[in-house]
């Protein structure tokens, strides 16, 4: 695992007690838990959807952890032939879990593939070819699949069916991502003031992912500038070195709606211009960068392009 991925692991919860935020969704799944324990049955099959940073890996985790079993990753673009998938389910063992991020990018005929498995917890495989060809079905131990997505809209209804349990993630509050912070920096031995927790969780667009990551670069600041304590004096200097401000907008936000608000005049822009204009792809641009600022209210998707909002070209008056 690269640093990041390994930061990440280390101040994730094994738990679904020390899950912070998601209190609805907390509830459902202890629900789902303790009837599966009740009925001597395996898991339901669950979709975790929401974007990006919101913890689907992390509560898909913290569900093996609680009942115990392995639990196998993947994502939906490695998962490129039949073969790759096969592979992957033979391994598995009775009640483990087979997690799939991304899983509205799998390729067609793997999805195809996976319908039997996750039905009738079968293996259909192709032996030999054109006349001589038939079909060997391998039994396969129950298990339970979790997909995880940023996109449900693109799962093909046949497979989205195949959900029994669906869980949607919504973005956190400040009080939920001043907790997280918290105990973050309790994992992490950085010692941090309850105002700066909330005002680095004001600034982390309601995403825990932004928050760790904030909470380690302001920390930085705050060992080389002062005397490695995150009060809110230091939190606001080192999310301003940061060029975050205070609305949780960074420089490439900034620069988005620069394009819409002065380079365009407030008049509607295509997608792929605004993607040449930041020297963005498109897929990052609609992924990363739109999202927040769409839920924020300073820009609007229309048939015809995206629109700053009088919100945005209010807040660039003010800058």
């Amino acid at each position: 695992m690269d640093r990041e991925t390994q930061f990440e692991a280390g101040i994730r919860p094994s738990r679904l007690e020390e899950y912070i935020g998601q209190e609805k969704i907390k509830k459902q799944v202890s629900l789902f838990l303790e009837a599966s324990r009740k009925k001597r049955e395996v898991l339901d099959h669950i979709l975790i959807s929401g974007p990006p940073g919101l913890g689907k890996t992390t509560l898909a985790q913290v569900i093996a952890s609680e009942i115990g079993r392995n639990i196998i990753f993947t994502s939906g673009p490695v998962l490129e032939r039949k073969g790759d998938l096969a592979g992957i389910l033979s391994s598995l063992e009775e009640g483990d879990i087979l997690f799939i991020d991304e899983i509205h990018r799998l390729n067609p005929s793997v999805e195809e593939a996976l319908y039997p498995a996750i039905e009738d917890f079968r293996l259909d495989i192709v032996i030999g070819k054109g006349n001589s060809s038939r079909t060997v079905s391998i039994d396969l131990p129950k298990f339970t699949l979790i997909g995880a997505t940023t996109r449900a809209g693109m799962l093909t209804s046949p497979l989205m069916s195949r959900f029994g349990i669906v869980l949607n993630l919504d973005y956190y509050d400040i009080p939920s991502l001043k907790m997280i912070i918290i105990r973050s920096a309790q994992i992490l031995g950085i010692e941090i003031t309850e105002e700066g927790a909330v005002e680095i969780a004001r600034r982390s667009r309601g995403t825990p992912r932004i928050a760790n990551r904030l909470l380690k670069r302001v920390h930085d600041y705050a060992v080389v500038h002062s005397n490695g304590k995150i009060d809110r004096e230091t939190a606001v200097k080192g999310l301003d070195f940061l060029q975050i401000d205070e609305n949780g907008l960074d420089s490439l936000d900034r620069k988005y709606l620069e394009v819409l608000v002065n380079r365009f005049g407030g008049k509607p822009v295509g997608l792929s211009t605004i993607a040449s204009a930041l020297s963005e792809s498109k897929h990052s641009v609609e992924q990363v960068i739109e999202p927040f600022l769409i839920r924020e209210g300073y820009i609007q998707k229309t048939p015809r392009g995206r629109i700053a909002t009088e919100k945005a070209v209010n807040l660039f008056k003010k800058v």
